[in-house]
């Protein structure tokens, strides 16, 4: 594609195909394997498990992800909402089916979403009116998405399998902006003391910080993608995440719901900006089967 001052852009074609494939083939591995740093989380926290009955509940569930990946069937019944985070290169476009004009992105997602859940026999769990009607679309589409333009000429792909009982438990909250580090603190462990066991414990917490409405919600599921050994890059929130998973965890939740040490595996915040007169703040609980694969096409 020519532009001004005789430069020449070069937009490369990601096929269509190749997208639909590997969303499919994102969805079964997610509900079918559990991330490794969520497992070495899970094992970590049998080890130093001090109540004999959550030591045994964690063993349980690290035996539940060897079963899983081993038999090629679902770490939980719940297969869950397909929540995809989509980064499309600037210099990439999608390859339209040669008996198809017009498809985007978000076409080709939703076309591996169904393929996934199909083929990988995972219950679908979408119904296509919220309220009016609550019928099943029988694909467990359309997908959550996601999607961000990014510089270069690559696509990245993150499928997350977002269960339901975790997600009913989340929460938001606009504080005034001169509201202390503390309120927040207390606020953030609250919620997960009411989520309680319906949600499925051992957590994993995202927090997400600033924005407005919909960006601090959005950034509370971000948050869930970072691996669980990597702290936030910013020493403040760093610091943060570690006192809010010390207080979450002396909450004696445990795995469960049934008592213990272990509440949550960990706790991760993403800011962002915010007007003057907001301070907005939202949690997104995530249970124990935290479910999600990334792939980068080129």
């Amino acid at each position: 594609m020519p532009l001004g001052g005789g430069a020449e852009f070069i937009v490369r074609y990601i096929r269509f195909e190749k997208i639909a494939e590997a969303v499919e083939s994102l969805c079964i591995a997610a509900c079918h394997e559990l991330p490794e740093d969520v497992l070495a989380a899970i094992e970590t926290a049998a080890r130093r498990e001090s109540n004999p009955a959550a030591a045994k509940i964690l063993e349980q569930l690290i035996e539940n992800a060897r079963i899983a990946k081993e038999q090629g069937i679902p770490l939980c019944q719940d297969t869950g909402l397909a929540v995809v985070f989509a980064e499309q290169g600037t210099d990439v476009a999608v390859q339209p089916p040669a008996d198809q004009e017009d498809t985007t992105l978000a076409d080709a997602i939703n076309a591996g979403v169904a393929r996934g859940y199909e083929k990988g026999f995972l219950r679908k769990s979408v119904v296509g009116d919220p309220l009016k009607a609550r019928e099943n679309t029988g694909s467990n589409t359309p997908a959550v998405i996601h999607q961000r333009i990014v510089p270069g000429d690559k696509v990245k792909l993150t499928v997350m399998a977002k269960g339901g009982g975790c997600e009913n438990k989340s929460q938001f909250k606009m504080f005034r902006p001169t509201t202390r580090k503390e309120d927040i603190i207390a606020w953030v462990v609250e919620v997960v003391r009411t989520a309680g066991a319906d949600a499925c414990p051992p957590f994993v917490v995202g927090v997400g910080i600033g924005g407005d409405f919909e960006v601090s919600c959005f950034l509370s599921k971000k948050a869930l993608l970072r691996n669980l050994g990597q702290p936030n890059s910013d020493e403040f929130y760093a610091g943060l995440e570690a006192d809010l998973l010390l207080r979450i965890n002396a909450l004696g939740l445990g795995p469960q719901g049934l008592g213990g040490d272990t509440t949550a595996l960990g706790v991760m915040i993403e800011t962002a900006p915010c007007h003057i007169a907001s301070l907005p703040v939202a949690v997104n609980m995530e249970c124990h089967s935290h479910r999600h694969k990334s792939i980068i096409l080129q």
